[in-house]
């Protein structure tokens, strides 16, 4: 790995940490009996795509129209658009449909009338369901708007009520293991009364959708739902290392960053590598320290675990400030290479638009 001739911030995958969090994540779904669609928005690749096929994975969910596309044109036949339909992209939305099974999101009967008389044939629909992120979707404890867009849904030929679906984002802000569980059990039992309400309607077969890297990670099982989408533990980040979903040695990206200056009066280091490779994103330790990244030293075949003591505390756009111990400052040159876990592996992966394997192999991206 030390052979990796380096210049600029690059972002290193791990395949194999990789693997073996799509195995761990794999076996844990397949455990729980329901259906695994994992969000392919973390990645965004077609190569790193094409390791969850070794696990059986056949359905995926992205993040926008584009990468819809691209995944379909790798060969990918079932994927849902996991963000709520953009009716300004129907002529995309229209061709694609016909080339794949498609699945849409959805939380208005006006949108349901639009994409109704504007798609050429079958597609599938989700009702969005908010469970408590209050961020999109429809309440779940207000039935009458959703049994009505259900309604609307079943009276059209050309969409196709796969079920409800929902994200439990706020379990991003969770400061425990524990409170992650409960955001899980409160979230299924929330879209099961949906579900519920959905039944008592007439609608009887309802499948339930739910996703997020916490909650996933950590649930004891997955009763009350069908199909499990998450995607951010493909790579995992010092974010859900320190919400307790993951190990650091589970963490599968880091952003090689160049050294540019030392300042011994503040055992400061700085790096290129800023708001522009890392993003914005920070997660305040035990300490009520602001992180927008921690360190990992070189190891043979890896990246190590984080250095105690030594992150990234201040970020600007092209620069970053580690502050650092003293045996790890006096250690470092200017010219050296220095590892940064990132907060939020899905933002870093998408500044950064390709990876290098630690076997030296570049692994682009989605276009944009």
């Amino acid at each position: 790995m030390t052979g990796l001739r380096l210049k600029r911030p690059t972002l290193l995958v791990d395949e194999e940490r990789v693997k073996q969090n799509i195995a761990r994540m794999s076996a844990r779904i397949k455990a729980g009996n329901v259906r695994f669609r994992p969000h392919f928005k973390t990645h965004q690749s077609a190569i790193i795509g094409d390791w969850f096929r070794d696990f059986g994975v056949g359905a995926i969910a992205v993040s926008s129209v584009q990468m819809a596309t691209y995944f379909a044109d790798h060969g990918w036949k079932d994927i849902t658009i996991a963000l709520t339909a953009n009716r300004l992209e129907i002529e995309e939305i229209a061709e694609l449909s016909q080339k794949i099974d498609l699945s849409l999101l959805l939380e208005s009967e006006d949108e349901a009338d639009f994409f109704a008389a504007a798609l050429p044939r079958a597609t599938g629909v989700w009702i969005k369901i908010d469970v408590g992120y209050k961020r999109t979707g429809l309440d779940w404890d207000n039935p009458g708007p959703i049994i009505s867009l259900a309604k609307r849904i079943a009276r059209s030929s050309k969409l196709r009520f796969d079920g409800i679906l929902t994200h439990a984002g706020h379990a991003y802000r969770a400061r425990s293991r524990e409170e992650i569980e409960e955001i899980y059990r409160q979230g299924v039992s929330r879209v099961n009364t949906a579900r519920e309400q959905l039944k008592s309607a007439g609608f009887n077969q309802v499948k339930i959708s739910f996703g997020d890297t916490p909650t996933c990670s950590l649930a004891r099982d997955f009763s009350g739902v069908d199909e499990v989408r998450c995607g951010n533990f493909v790579f995992y980040d010092v974010m859900q290392f320190f919400l307790g979903s993951c190990r650091a040695e589970d963490i599968a990206v880091a952003l090689a960053c160049p050294v540019l200056a030392k300042h011994a009066e503040r055992h400061e280091l700085v790096i290129y590598g800023g708001a522009v490779h890392l993003s914005k994103d920070s997660v305040p330790d035990s300490l009520g320290r602001q992180i927008y990244g921690l360190v990992a030293p070189w190891e043979e075949k890896s990246f190590g675990p984080p250095v105690k003591d030594t992150y990234v505390s201040a970020i600007s756009q092209e620069h970053g400030i580690i502050k650092a111990t003293n045996s790890f400052f006096s250690r470092v040159q200017v010219g050296d290479i220095v590892l940064v876990l990132p907060v939020h592996a899905c933002l870093t992966a998408d500044l950064m638009r390709g990876y290098l394997t630690l076997s030296g192999q570049v692994i682009p991206m989605a276009p944009r």
